[in-house]
């Protein structure tokens, strides 16, 4: 990926409890302003969101896949939904002032559950937000296109756009952080689910008599390794959990790979978040012990564990990735021609976006959702 206006300051990632990660103190977090970041783009930029328990982030990223502005704002412990959306509402404005261009369309990650396209979204770690109408509400703020998704699987779209799965039409990209996510990648293409919430990993079940789990399951993979999790086991940060749990996590981390590498087939496993990557070698190569002890069969043998390429960039990255899904014409996103940032193009006579909920989607926003959106036509 190329430069980033960012590279002082330390990760911002949503990796365990707030304040666990080495967040700043509260204010909006600007990037050094640097009037080389934009070297002439050939087209608009895209705005990008991020939306997380632990910040806030936005940024404008160029259609090559640079961020050229961010900032970031503690995600505000509230249980007023306005107020939460107000500190989102901040950063926003921030680099929208900043921005050498104005972008023409918005993409954003953010933790579900949430309905298909992200119209409302009520995610786990931020509880004002239960049915919150985010994708409208920015689309109201920004004046664009709006596109939201979950954050993990935006991020398996910027992981396979400019990052570690660049290239490999068969991957889950998953995240470590204050709760466990993930996004897969099948043929090229980034699957969606009937509801959007496919690829939710961190509940797929690696301890049957294990700790509680938030979803009400007990031993999901989040239950077990999230930075939340870390927290409540050890009375500390995830920064702090010593060599054998590190390991332990990356074994659990391990098992839950090898079982949708099973399922689906898949080449390759990047994982992110600053629990996975904070946690390091350590983490990886229990990992890929448990990979190799559990995938036997001669298709899955050579699947592979591997850190994200996109560190602290991967959200927002991922975010822009979201947009571009939505706003470029067919085969030129994310993904290449013939893959994800750039989606695979839907099979000969199928007209995309035809689920259910995407059409129930898109005929009630013409009464109760007014904001631009994004429609079959990518705009």
């Amino acid at each position: 990926m190329g430069a980033s206006t960012a590279t002082t300051e330390p990760p911002a990632g949503d990796i365990g409890p707030p304040g666990a990660d080495g967040l700043p103190s509260p204010g909006i977090v600007p990037s050094p302003s640097d009037s080389t970041a934009v070297d002439s783009p050939a087209t608009t930029p895209l705005l990008a969101v991020d939306i997380g328990g632990t910040k806030l982030e936005a940024g404008i990223v160029s259609r090559d896949g640079r961020i050229l502005e961010r900032a970031r704002i503690p995600t505000p412990g509230s249980t007023d939904p306005d107020k939460v959306f107000d500190a989102l509402a901040s950063v926003v404005a921030d680099v929208l002032d900043r921005a050498a261009m104005p972008p023409d369309a918005c993409g954003v990650g953010c933790g579900g559950p949430m309905e298909h396209g992200g119209r409302t979204v009520s995610p786990l770690n931020i509880r004002a937000w239960r049915g919150f109408p985010l994708r409208a509400r920015l689309a109201g703020l920004t004046g664009v296109p709006v596109a939201v998704d979950n954050d993990a699987k935006a991020l398996a779209l910027g992981e396979g756009w400019v990052g570690a799965a660049r290239g490999c039409d068969n991957y889950l990209a998953m995240v470590v952080s204050t709760g466990v996510g993930g996004g897969i990648v099948l043929d090229g293409r980034l699957l969606d689910g009937s509801g959007g919430n496919a690829g939710h990993i961190g509940h797929v079940v690696v301890e049957p008599k294990g700790r509680p789990c938030a979803c009400g399951g007990r031993g999901c993979l989040e239950a077990e390794v999230s930075g939340t999790a870390i927290a409540a086991m050890t009375g500390k940060p995830a920064a702090e959990a010593d060599l054998g749990l590190r390991r332990h996590c990356g074994t659990l981390v391990g098992r839950a790979v090898a079982s949708v590498a099973c399922l689906l087939d898949l080449q390759l496993a990047v994982v992110a978040g600053s629990v996975a990557l904070g946690f390091g070698d350590d983490f990886f190569d229990a990992a890929t012990d448990e990979l190799r002890i559990r995938c036997g069969l001669d298709f899955a043998r050579t699947t592979r564990i591997e850190p994200g390429g996109l560190g602290s960039d991967g959200p927002l990255i991922g975010a822009a990735a979201v947009a571009l899904l939505h706003v470029e014409p067919s085969g030129a996103g994310p993904l290449g021609a013939h893959r994800v940032p750039g989606v695979v193009p839907a099979p000969v006579g199928a007209t995309p976006d035809t689920t259910p909920d995407a059409t129930t989607d898109a005929t009630t926003d013409a009464t109760s959702d007014t904001s631009p959106d994004m429609r079959e036509d990518g705009r």
